[in-house]
């Protein structure tokens, strides 16, 4: 699914250099549940943000679900993201305004679904996170567990190959983050979603099959568990 060949990011800053990631190789297969882990400045979001064609490196190429990254123009790049990503964030980014259901809806807006099949979508992805109780309920009627799931309901309602979470349990207290995480493995278990994640959180590892550490722009290693 994910294949990061001598990839190195470097930002400018004034007169100076910034060495954000620097030849890093990886490897992601199909329907894998990743971890990037690291202190804050690693280089784990940078690499995120590259994963999710967020950004381009600087050199090397990324290759995701057969289609190298590196070099498409920006409007490709979008392109790509709408048809093939799902973003789940710290601070969920719903919109206070709209119910749960037209949360999950808004990437739908930009396809040519039916307001019909829109509705049947939305209610999927509801229930896939066990919110379809919920789904005429705004963010601020909703606990912060809940909104994270409304979040993830609004990745996966467009049916992504890849998910992509920023620390999505950085807001969370101990339960709801384990019932994050346990929803994120659900999501690959049971729909074959390959996920890749930056998280602090340490018990994240129990969950996951792939764990990348890096420091300093640099990958200092990566575990991988084989699960029963």
């Amino acid at each position: 699914m994910i294949a990061i060949n001598q990839v190195s990011r470097v930002y400018r800053r004034g007169a100076d250099e910034v060495h954000a990631l620097e030849g890093v190789n990886l490897q992601i297969p199909d329907g894998t549940f990743a971890a990037l882990m690291g202190p804050s400045g690693s280089g784990k979001s940078t690499l995120l943000n590259l994963i999710a064609g967020l950004d381009q490196p600087s050199s090397g190429n990324i290759i995701v679900n057969g289609q190298n990254l590196s070099g498409l123009s920006e409007d490709q790049l979008a392109a790509w993201r709408a048809a093939h990503v799902g973003f789940v964030f710290q601070f969920y980014n719903l919109i206070p305004v709209l119910s749960a259901a037209e949360n999950v809806e808004v990437p739908l807006l930009l396809t040519r679904l039916s307001k019909a099949d829109r509705r049947t979508h939305v209610g999927t992805a509801l229930r896939i996170v066990g919110l379809a109780e919920r789904k005429d309920h705004r963010p601020n009627q909703l606990s912060g567990g809940e909104q994270q799931r409304v979040a993830i309901a609004r990745a996966i309602v467009v049916d992504p190959t890849l998910l992509v979470a920023d620390e999505p349990t950085g807001d969370l207290d101990a339960k709801n983050a384990d019932d994050i995480l346990t929803l994120l493995q659900r999501l690959k278990n049971e729909f074959h979603k390959t996920v890749v994640m930056v998280t602090h959180d340490p018990r994240a590892e129990r969950y996951v099959d792939q764990t990348f550490h890096l420091d300093k722009g640099v990958l200092v290693n990566g575990d991988e568990k084989i699960k029963n």
